[in-house]
């Protein structure tokens, strides 16, 4: 049973490693290329570029883990059946049982290791990259409305609730264009502070430069109203706005791992804004790493086809066919989820749930029937 472990183990993690160095070299090429219109502009270099696309190949290696997965074993294992090994194998005591077990557990480390890379690298790495990406073009661009957050805190004077819009950012907690506006408990405006940069510290204390504050203040009795403007060079404003929780509304949901996302979509739920599409980030990023466990399951199958049945060609791309379709049914899935507000880890669980039936339906019929 060693030797058995042994061939499979070598032939489908040398045929996975393959497969994932040829889809990491292209994407390698794709992300290099589409940097070079900005290379030159704010001093930013060919280098530059290159360490960008280098920095964002711990994140492709996750995203195309189970794709890889799925065409390295089907590689392995056509070959093995159109050589005739797998049928030797399976003559010599190689039960459908102890087949399946064998891959299941080499499913379970490339999951481990999909988990390590999903969940540590790449988030540092996407990281590092989106603030290599800020230096060449000058800051991360958030669109026309930019990032929006809330807080709230109790003063002396009563209950305070805060809408934080940043224009842009610099890196996950130097930010530009910065407005605070201020309400009371009956959600009265009270302050805004506009900035033109801050900072954030470690403790949420955010330094804000070249500020502008506009109170608003009422004379009830008189019927008239002020809003008188005051300039200050720096203002520290005080809030439980942390760095984290900036950085992973101003950054990419990729930085963020499966805690961060966990502790967002907890920051979020307790100033009551919209976290549905955190939550399924978050599960299908919980659930993800088993993707290759069910990949794995899906190889299985091509392994009891005999060679005439088609070649070891064929097979390998109706294996890059399925992976394309998982993950076109995982987004599109995500995207219905949002939409129809379905539950967060049913959406995230329904693809893989969906092919792992499909792999151990043809298994069955295969082992019974071929």
């Amino acid at each position: 049973m060693k030797t058995v472990r042994r061939l499979f183990y070598r032939d489908i993690v040398s045929s996975v490693a393959f497969v994932a160095l040829a889809f990491l070299s292209l994407f390698f090429f794709i992300d290099f290329v589409d940097e070079l219109p900005n290379v030159g502009s704010r001093g930013y270099t060919a280098l530059g570029a290159t360490l960008y696309a280098v920095l964002l190949l711990p994140g492709h290696l996750y995203e195309l883990a189970p794709i890889a997965v799925l065409i390295g074993t089907i590689y392995a294992l056509s070959r093995l059946a159109q050589s005739s090994e797998y049928t030797i194998l399976r003559t010599g005591g190689l039960g459908p049982g102890r087949a399946l077990s064998l891959l299941a557990s080499l499913g379970l480390m490339f999951a481990l290791l999909t988990f390590v890379v999903g969940d540590y690298v790449a988030p540092l790495s996407e990281s590092q990259a989106a603030q290599v990406q800020a230096g060449g073009r000058g800051g991360i661009s958030l669109g026309r409305s930019g990032a929006w957050l809330k807080d709230h805190a109790m003063t002396a004077d009563g209950e305070r609730s805060y809408s934080v819009n940043v224009g842009s950012a610099e890196a996950g907690s130097r930010l530009r264009d910065i407005r605070i506006f201020e309400f009371d408990g009956d959600g009265r405006l009270l302050t805004r502070t506009l900035a033109a940069r801050a900072r954030v510290g470690d403790n949420a204390t955010w330094l804000l430069e070249d500020v502008s504050v506009t109170h608003w203040r009422s004379d009830t009795e008189a019927g008239t109203a002020q809003a008188p403007e005051e300039k200050l060079a720096q203002l520290s404003w005080h809030s439980t706005l942390t760095a984290g929780v900036v950085a992973a509304a101003v950054l990419p949901i990729s930085t963020m791992s499966t805690f961060d996302l966990f502790r967002y979509i907890g920051h979020l739920a307790d100033n009551e804004q919209a976290a549905q599409s955190h939550e399924i980030q978050f599960w299908k990023r919980a659930l993800y790493p088993f993707a290759c466990l069910v990949m794995v399951g899906l190889a299985l199958p091509f392994a009891y086809m005999h060679a005439r049945a088609g070649g070891v060609s064929l097979k390998v791309f109706g294996g890059i066919m399925l992976g394309i379709s998982f993950v076109l049914m995982n987004n599109v899935a995500a995207h219905l989820g949002l939409l129809r507000n379905w539950t967060p880890w049913i959406v995230a669980a329904a693809p893989s749930a969906l092919y792992l039936l499909l792999s151990m339906a043809a298994f069955s019929w295969l082992v019974r029937y071929r």
